[in-house]
């Protein structure tokens, strides 16, 4: 076994702007902005998806990869279609997934899933704490957020523990190592 330095891989894409990398993080982010775009009517509100996809690259991807999966994809979600939050989410969305992406990487580091467990506990509190105050600051009502409150904390969950079904027991984690 060969243990030079140019063997040895510290994450699964070894350049950062790789064509896989760029690929990969194009996917997502995609993928954020068509579930960012419409909800899952539920009694009261709606349930936005788009939070699987921000955990899921927070999981898999570096912390730039990261923030452009979560903050960008969802803040041009909200541009083509609902404009209002858009900063909002890009403030929001792009801090939960930095915060779970440096989570996976550097706490736990023999125990992955714990250290993603920790950051998208974090990154859930993360999602609901700036969605309500910026619910409250853009509607100018903090009865508006509080609302919203118990929509944010479901769609928060959802995709936590969604993300980490997906990328731990179902492996999607492990295939996206051996790329």
């Amino acid at each position: 076994m060969n243990s030079s330095p140019h063997t040895q891989h510290t994450s699964p894409i070894n350049t950062r702007y790789s064509t896989q990398w760029m690929a990969v993080t194009a996917l997502l982010m995609a993928m954020n902005v068509a579930l960012s775009s419409f909800g899952v009517p539920v009694p009261g509100g709606h349930l936005y998806l788009n939070d699987i996809v921000i955990c899921t690259a927070g999981i898999l991807l570096d912390p730039l990869g990261a923030f452009l999966v979560g903050g960008v994809g969802a803040f041009l979600g909200d541009l083509f279609f609902y404009p209002t939050p858009m900063f909002v989410s890009l403030a929001t969305h792009g801090i939960q997934a930095v915060v779970i992406s440096l989570c996976t990487r550097h706490l736990a580091k023999n125990h992955k899933s714990v250290a993603a467990g920790i950051g998208v506990t974090l990154g859930a509190v993360i999602m609901v704490t700036g969605y309500s105050l910026g619910r409250a600051f853009l509607y100018s009502t903090p009865e508006y957020a509080l609302l919203k409150l118990p929509f944010q904390i479901l769609q928060a969950v959802t995709g936590a523990v969604t993300a980490m079904l997906l990328c731990f027991p179902f492996r999607l984690s492990t295939l996206y190592r051996h790329i």
